[in-house]
């Protein structure tokens, strides 16, 4: 009989409730014990959602990022952000996110460097190593989880990052091999494992998705060491991994001393029949059935037509689970009520997706027979998907039919049209700009949502929104910014806001997913083929245009970052689709170009994230992506200026293919990293224009001039000084004008002495 667990749940709340008791607490309006009683409520209610479960994980929630607190176990806490105190959380956030509560400095310390989870769009905070580094055990929090479990009746399977992936997770601020520091690692696993133990706990799941990754001889031998080490245990381990197949690596995950292995039979079906040979006669094998990075249902009866033949060779060595942890969608379909009853059929939020597990473990129990109703209604909202009218446009179908390679390149090469550019714009050396976003204020939100709700008409909150966009010009004005933005009063997210007003993409109202600490985006669900139905910018960018005389960036979210950033439908290709928000997008360029804005930025922030794991299959992905943005930003005149933008993008494998895009301008995401993302032009030599940012907008920290200008100097030691632009990290929406208005006022100062 299959036993039936959990891999992770969403950590925010149904209605975020993390986030907003997160920032009360940051804003000093509720004190820690506050924040632990809203933490300790969101635990109850998701241990309430797996009660028809085998075993309830504990370990999955956490105040901003689960690899922080594995540092924070692990007693791997960077000096900076240590106060040797008994204040646990305010260590925490300095180095999450440079400033707790109660500091006085405005500058703070530097936060932990961020980069993407895998290829999600979750964040984590970046382990850093050096040869000074040291491990020690801090269990008291996972312990307080398991007890808290404990009184609800649960069996518990605790959950924590494996020791290999976290080293290969982290980054060495000196010459450092990570793998050197394994060995003073691995005893605080020991004991972190003997004191489980002791709590009399059977499994824990311990994850390694690194596995799915392409891993030299030394990383695999680390695997082989670090798990022989741990193999005198009186715990069971569940060796988890997923986001994709593991290919070579299979073998030698099976020959470890382990007792289970979960593998992702979405991403990486191909390995479940390579494993069953694998197995020894007491090992169990989970396999991850439901998908977790996608809110389509499953099909039900091919799932079983799969796990079927497993149950009966494995009986209760056979465990059913979600491919991965569901933090990655959303926690209830049920609270959703403008999303079409036709559209909604096809969907599964966390909640229901545990629901289809434990349907799919009653099949296994007691055979097909016992859920035949709730079969036939999985199989019959399937269907009527396919063949929907609201999935299919035989338009959108042709015009992809008639792209033309010409309709992906410029009319002349980047030295021509820097040159015309050049004449075009006068701009001084370092241009400065801004990203595309500034501050989103209380009355900003509360507009929207009326106009949403329809307690305002449109001419309202126009008025509303032209005097957002007039204050935010008269701002960069008075800052003498040199290239100016609109500000972006009008979206409430960069993907959200363009794909309400393409058709094939639906919305939900509560279908939050969490990015990184109180950060929480609500990812579009793109059903059927898309197009463009009427202007999406124009007339809130021409209304800015019309307040300065200095150019303004039209600004457009790019087709790779559309899709990457929402849940894509997943009956047709994912280069397919984006293909299709491309020439959507391209229509929007031309529009603009056609009403006189001369420099338009459309940002790729997510192009990175969706590299696959495998450098074998990037090439492809590279391809068709680069060409997606190519489709929507080469139908311009040479005299106009294209712009991206992206976001923590650690590029120097890719570069080629960044150059590639041909983008007059990029910015990137550099301060966190003391501008090491630019070491990659040591031996590339980049051909256009490039912005690192110099303003860390992911702490409350305000930069200082001269450590701005040592930034610059860096990167002018990397790029021609008179190709580089000055620029904050990202967009400033959510930032304050109290840290918003000091920081530019030093990076324009820092302009003028750079420009000295």
């Amino acid at each position: 009989m299959a036993k039936l667990h959990n891999l992770g749940f969403p950590r925010i709340g149904e209605n975020r409730q993390l986030k907003f008791s997160l920032e009360q607490y940051w804003q000093g309006k509720i004190d820690q014990s506050a924040l632990q009683v809203s933490a300790k409520q969101i635990r109850a209610n998701n241990l309430d959602q797996q009660s028809n479960l085998d075993f309830a994980q504990v370990g999955d929630f956490s105040f901003y990022d689960h690899i922080l607190d594995t540092s924070f176990l692990l007693g791997n806490v960077p000096a900076r952000a240590n106060s040797k105190t008994d204040q646990y959380l305010d260590d925490y956030f300095r180095l999450a996110r440079g400033q707790a509560p109660g500091d006085d400095s405005c500058c703070g310390i530097a936060a932990g460097e961020m980069t993407k989870w895998f290829d999600t769009n979750y964040h984590y905070i970046v382990p850093e190593f050096n040869k000074d580094t040291t491990f020690s055990l801090h269990a008291d929090k996972l312990i307080k989880q398991v007890h808290e479990a404990r009184a609800k009746g649960f069996v518990t399977k605790p959950i924590i990052i494996g020791p290999i992936t976290y080293l290969w997770l982290g980054k060495a601020k000196d010459d450092i091999n990570p793998l050197h520091l394994l060995d003073t690692l691995l005893p605080v696993y020991q004991e972190l494992l003997d004191k489980l133990a002791k709590l009399g706990i059977e499994w824990v799941q311990i994850d390694e998705p690194a596995l799915v990754t392409d891993l030299d001889n030394e990383w695999l031998l680390a695997y082989r060491y670090a798990y022989q080490y741990l193999k005198e245990r009186e715990v069971k381990i569940l060796l988890t991994t997923y986001f994709g197949s593991l290919e070579s690596n299979l073998p030698i995950a099976c020959q470890l001393p382990i007792d289970g292995i979960h593998l992702d039979a979405i991403r990486g079906k191909a390995d479940i029949s390579k494993v069953l040979p694998l197995l020894n006669s007491q090992q169990v094998l989970s396999v991850g059935i439901i998908d977790g990075r996608n809110v389509w249902k499953t099909d039900l009866n091919k799932a079983l037509d799969f796990i079927e033949p497993l149950a009966e060779k494995l009986g209760d060595r056979l465990w059913l689970a979600p491919s991965c942890s569901l933090l990655h969608v959303p926690v209830d379909l049920a609270l959703e009520k403008n999303i079409p009853e036709e559209v909604k059929n096809w969907l599964a939020f966390a909640k229901q997706k545990l629901a289809e597990l434990t349907l799919l473990g009653t099949a296994i129990k007691f055979g097909r027979s016992k859920v035949a109703a709730e079969l036939a209604e999985n199989s019959y909202c399937l269907t009527a998907r396919k063949s929907s009218a609201l999935v299919n446009n035989t338009v959108v179908t042709k015009a992809v039919q008639q792209i033309q390679k010409s309709d992906k390149q410029r009319i002349s090469a980047y030295r021509q049209r820097a040159e015309i550019q050049a004449t075009k714009f006068n701009l001084p050396k370092y241009p400065t700009t801004t990203i595309g976003s500034f501050p989103q204020t209380s009355d900003i939100r509360i507009a929207r949502r009326e106009f949403k709700q329809g307690k305002i008409d449109f001419s309202v909150y126009q008025r509303l929104i032209k005097a957002e966009i007039q204050q935010c010009i008269a701002i960069q004005e008075e800052l003498q910014l040199d290239v100016l933005v609109h500000g972006e009063a009008e979206r409430n997210d960069m993907v959200e806001y363009f794909g309400e007003q393409l058709s094939g993409f639906v919305f939900s109202q509560f279908g939050w997913v969490q990015s990184y600490g109180s950060r929480c985006v609500k990812p579009p669900i793109i059903y059927g083929d898309v197009s463009r139905q009427s202007s999406l910018t124009l007339d809130w960018t021409i209304y800015a245009q019309s307040l300065t005389k200095k150019p303004l960036k039209g600004m457009l979210t790019g087709p790779v970052t559309i899709l990457n950033w929402s849940f894509v439908r997943d009956d047709q290709s994912r280069s397919e689709t984006c293909e299709q928000i491309a020439l959507a997008i391209r229509e929007e360029v031309i529009e603009l170009e056609s009403a006189g804005i001369g420099i338009i930025q459309i940002d790729e922030a997510a192009l990175r994230e969706g590299l696959p794991l495998r450098k074998s299959q990037w090439q492809d992905y590279l391809n068709w992506s680069v060409d997606a943005f190519k489709l929507c930003a080469n139908g311009v005149q040479d005299n106009t200026q294209i712009h991206t933008h992206m976001c923590y993008s650690e590029f120097n494998d890719i570069i080629e293919a960044i150059a590639n895009m041909d983008a007059d301008v990029i910015t990137i995401e550099t301060s966190r990293s003391d501008m090491e993302l630019l070491d990659v032009f040591d031996q590339f030599s980049y051909p256009n224009q490039i912005g690192p940012g110099v303003y860390d907008i992911h702490t409350p920290n305000i930069p200082t001039v001269d450590s701005i200008v040592q930034l610059m100097e860096s990167a002018k030691g990397k790029i021609p000084a008179e190709r580089l632009w000055l620029n904050p990290d990202c967009g400033l929406k959510t930032r304050g004008w109290q840290e918003v208005t000091p920081a530019l006022e030093n990076m324009m100062a820092a302009a003028r002495i750079l420009r000295q």
